[in-house]
């Protein structure tokens, strides 16, 4: 998905692409070029290199390539951002998240339960814009966190090829671990895990990389599992006593990626829209992404760069334009 957000744009508007997909999943990509390929794009156009790190680097120094887009961490994204651009290059670099979901005692609990968990757990939590932290306000906490709970315990995790199964693996053994490690250092830090994915295993896949829904309960905001983003299908349910707490929080936050308030107030989303301080806000909604016409990134650490992904962003980002002023 997320190279599309750059190259189709990139080639509409006259450019030849290098593509270096993710080494973590190189072959969906892979199937994408071979298909544009047959659609007619002509050759040399749409150009790919795999690989990792070092595959990045060249990318960045390049003489012949004017401009770079990456998607990956905040700690990449900076990196990426300022080599390229220390070589003379335009950059939009999109890095990580901590995604806030906020819930008003008034939100429907149905339409609540349903966006918030398909934002945490769906994609096994391996997206940006996955809900982090889950916040009750006030009397929304005691029926939050039943409801959260009481599904996520149903959740089938498993080969997301079955119908059946709601939840896949993460993506390696190592990101697997990482998750893990997160999970224990937080119960370490003194967290209530209430309900605990590590050690999930899938009958007939034991081999798979699996990590059941995990849920956090009262998590501080100066630990590893407050301030780190897991990428993975772990939430941290927390409570505030007023929206004006609850993002308070959320601004204290070091990612500025996405967020939404559950509510059938039309008051308090006005006023959720314009203090969040967040570049994608949702209201009602789990997974706040925009439509393509509109730019997609964040702000604060989730975002180095001046132009944004897609929309009328994407357009300015990949046209060199030029002003011919001419006397005859």
């Amino acid at each position: 998905m997320i190279p599309l957000w750059f190259w189709p744009y990139a080639v509409a508007t006259g450019n030849t692409v290098v593509l270096k997909p993710s080494e973590q999943d190189p072959l969906t990509h892979q199937k994408v070029v071979e298909l544009a390929e047959e659609a007619g794009l002509p050759p040399g156009v749409l150009n790919v290199v795999h690989g990792g790190r070092k595959a990045v680097e060249a990318v960045c120094d390049h003489p012949d390539i004017v401009g770079v887009s990456f998607v990956g961490s905040s700690e990449v994204a900076r990196a990426v951002y300022s080599r390229a651009a220390a070589a003379g290059k335009r950059v939009q670099a999109l890095g990580g998240a901590k995604n806030h979901l906020i819930v008003l005692p008034d939100a429907d609990l149905d339409v609540t339960t349903d966006a918030c968990m398909d934002s945490v757990f769906g994609s096994t939590g391996q997206r940006c814009l996955a809900g982090s932290f889950l916040v009750g306000v006030g009397e929304a906490w005691g029926p939050l966190r039943e409801r959260i709970l009481d599904t996520a315990c149903s959740w089938k995790i498993g080969d997301g090829l079955e119908p059946e199964t709601d939840m896949g693996p993460v993506v390696s053994a190592a990101h697997r671990d990482r998750v893990n490690r997160l999970v224990t250092e937080g119960e370490r830090d003194g967290v209530k895990v209430t309900l605990d994915g590590r050690g999930a295993t899938v009958p007939g896949l034991e081999g798979g990389y699996w990590v059941g829904p995990t849920v956090f309960e009262d998590v501080p905001f100066d630990i590893s599992v407050g301030t780190e983003e897991i990428f993975g299908p772990v939430a941290n349910l927390n409570r505030a006593a007023s929206l004006d707490e609850a993002i308070e929080a959320m601004r204290a936050g070091r990612f500025g990626n996405a967020c939404s308030i559950f509510t059938t107030s039309g008051k308090a989303a006005r006023e959720f829209r314009y203090r969040a301080g967040i570049s994608m806000i949702g209201v009602n909604i789990g997974v706040a992404a925009p439509m393509a016409f509109f730019p997609f990134g964040g702000a604060r650490s989730s975002f180095y760069g001046d132009l944004k992904a897609q929309g009328k962003d994407a357009i300015d980002f990949y046209t060199d334009k030029r002003v011919v002023i001419s006397r005859w």
